[in-house]
């Protein structure tokens, strides 16, 4: 039986959608779509139907599932130590990271990264959700939360501190906050669904409500960028704040959550000397970055 059959029923069956499978494979969906016709007709069986969350797998499309799973993981591992014995610094590197990390501060340290090994591409994907390095869907992720996959190599990049902070521009018209209490008469800036925030002032004895933030969103970009129109008050990393000189701090004494911050990669490909090369590259920026005041 062909594999790439099996490979988009895999993809579907994992994503839940012939959409996302086609953007897995980098395939188009009619091809996606096909490929499941196909090996429906061959066994003769509909292996999904379709449901309110997507494509959902029939009862022989589970049996099926099961087989078809183990043997995407060993493709996955034959594609991972054949990656990981390449001798070129050439080629792409694909790294996930956060919102924030990934659109604000590695494109200028991918830019100097490129100065010194311009054969090496990079593609940076900007997401908050944790990337599957076992599936190579990325080389390199750089999270704040430490992963406790197997086979994954781990290195403690540091702890960025968070610090409240604001424009210049809000600080001129409303004024600086002189305790903590004071920030419940300020505007401020943070997320819609998440309670985060909101716990976080409970803990240091401070009652918010929702309503208390005038501007929110749960996309870490939006805020950044509603602090730096003045919108109000947020609570961003230390380093980032100091890279904008339009940005101030204030209760820096204000004990708040620190950013554990981790650089991993799968083990099977750690002897690639450009994984080994970006890899070492970001650890050591990143650890500048983290160390920024």
């Amino acid at each position: 039986m062909d594999w790439n059959l099996l490979r988009s029923f895999l993809a579907v069956a994992e994503t839940g959608s012939l959409t996302a499978a086609a953007v897995r494979l980098g395939m188009s969906q009619p091809s996606i779509g096909r490929h499941i016709g196909e090996l429906e007709r061959q066994l003769d069986t509909p292996l999904f139907r379709r449901g309110p969350r997507g494509q959902q797998l029939s009862e022989r499309g589970l049996d099926l599932m099961a087989e078809v799973s183990r043997m995407g993981e060993a493709a996955d591992a034959v594609s991972r130590i054949a990656f990981g014995q390449s001798e070129s610094l050439a080629g792409t590197v694909r790294i996930t990271a956060s919102e924030v990390i990934g659109a604000l501060v590695l494109p200028g340290m991918v830019t100097e990264l490129r100065r010194q090994e311009p054969s090496i591409e990079i593609e940076i994907v900007a997401s908050n959700s944790v990337g599957n390095l076992l599936r190579r869907d990325a080389d390199i992720a750089i999270r704040m939360v430490k992963p406790h996959q197997l086979d994954l190599l781990i290195r403690h990049i540091g702890d960025i501190p968070l610090v409240p902070c604001a424009s210049s521009a809000y600080f001129a018209r409303a004024g600086k906050p002189k305790r903590v209490e004071d920030l419940a008469t300020h505007d401020l800036i943070g997320y819609d669904r998440s309670g985060d925030i909101i716990e976080g002032f409970a803990k240091a004895g401070v009652k918010v409500t929702r309503s208390s933030f005038k501007m929110r969103s749960d996309s870490h970009l939006v805020l950044w960028e509603a602090l730096r129109a003045g919108a109000g008050i947020h609570f961003a990393q230390v380093p980032l704040v100091a890279m904008d000189p339009d940005l101030e701090t204030c209760l820096e004494d204000m004990l708040l959550p620190q950013l554990e911050t981790y650089l991993t990669l799968h083990s099977d490909v750690r002897h690639s000397p450009r994984i080994r090369f970006v890899a070492d590259y970001l650890y050591q920026a990143m650890r500048e970055y983290a160390s920024l005041r």
